[in-house]
């Protein structure tokens, strides 16, 4: 019996895994932007919606993230260090945004959908995934909707951005995020994945939220002001990455039922185009104070997930020393603040 749910697992995921690279190669086909993140993550979604049995790829998955950590890592030089006292404007923003994101987000999850206290607190802040998952089940949450939710959050974000990217700046999103594998030292490819894991791993025994790029983000910064990490991860490694991130996304709506497709997904999709408001009300102010260029402030201020923005940004050309910055600061602010608010909320479940 082990050895067939072993076998069935297995299967699932190659099956995924081959639908993940329909997905890509429709995208690349149709010339459409980020084809190694948003067609996997299409593609499982619509398969997933179908009722397909799909898996995710684990810890295979989680260690790939971290390329990402060592991607932003490698990019922060001490030019860019010297540059971070510039963005303490836009920074001291980021609060005010989570305090709009609050006051709008709960009334409406709560009032407008009808979900419990927990779920729509929990729901309505835009922290890491697993991070609202583990507070919002403590506090009596429905897991399930709260997941949902924030996956059609990221879902809705991360689909519209780069379009938007591509519609306003007219950059290309299609293109390789970096050199090629076959220009890059071994010896420095084998440092990457050193640092990713390590950093990972140690972090993670540690307790950071997000290990696996926060953790090696930090190690890959020291390496690299120090100069013993002298090159950002290949193309090829970037794209593996954005591939195993969007397959994520994807399989979160396996075995979806239709309420909560009625209920769940619509809430995360309304509270997505909230937020999408939001966020460009927040990049017009920046705009108009001068704080940032106009890619970096709309990167920096829409709250998609955190591997995924990082992505994207990767493969614009933005300044992810200024885009990371102000994600990380969104998440902790949440993840220490966000439980405190919830105890004094009401403890019913929905009524």
């Amino acid at each position: 019996m082990r050895n067939r749910q072993i076998s069935n697992k297995t299967i699932q995921r190659f099956n995924t895994l081959g639908i993940a690279l329909f997905g890509s190669l429709g995208f690349t086909l149709l010339g459409l932007p980020l084809p190694f993140l948003l067609g996997p993550m299409c593609a499982c979604l619509i398969a997933a919606l179908a009722g397909g049995a799909l898996r995710g790829t684990d810890q295979l998955g989680i260690f790939m993230r971290t390329f990402l950590g060592v991607a932003v890592g490698a990019s922060i030089t001490p030019d860019i260090v010297s540059q971070l006292p510039h963005m303490a404007g836009s920074l001291a923003l980021v609060p005010l945004f989570l305090m709009v994101i609050a006051v709008i987000g709960y009334p409406l999850l709560r009032y407008g959908f009808g979900f419990d206290p927990a779920t729509s607190w929990y729901s309505a802040m835009p922290g890491g995934l697993q991070d609202m998952l583990v507070f919002g089940e403590e506090a009596g949450g429905d897991a399930r909707a709260l997941s949902l939710i924030h996956a059609t959050r990221v879902l809705i974000l991360v689909v519209c951005a780069p379009f938007m990217i591509q519609l306003v700046w007219g950059l290309d999103l299609s293109v390789a995020p970096g050199l090629p594998i076959a220009s890059a030292d071994p010896a420095q490819i084998v440092l990457m994945i050193v640092i990713g894991f390590v950093g990972w791993k140690f972090f993670e025994r540690i307790g950071l939220f997000g290990a696996s790029i926060l953790g090696p983000m930090i190690v890959a910064t020291c390496l690299s002001l120090t100069g013993v990490l002298q090159a950002r991860p290949p193309a090829e490694i970037i794209q593996a990455a954005q591939f195993f991130i969007g397959i994520a996304v994807g399989v979160k709506y396996v075995g979806i039922t239709r309420h909560e497709l009625r209920i769940s997904v619509v809430a995360g999709l309304v509270y997505s185009l909230v937020l999408g408001v939001v966020s460009l009300g927040f990049y017009a102010a920046i705009l108009a104070l001068e704080l940032a260029p106009p890619l970096e402030a709309l990167l920096a201020f829409l709250p998609g997930g955190q591997a995924e923005m990082v992505v994207i940004a990767i493969i614009a050309g933005a300044d992810l020393s200024y885009v990371v910055t102000h994600h990380i600061l969104r998440i902790v602010l949440v993840v220490l603040l966000a439980p405190i608010v919830g105890r004094l909320l009401p403890n019913n479940r929905r009524d």
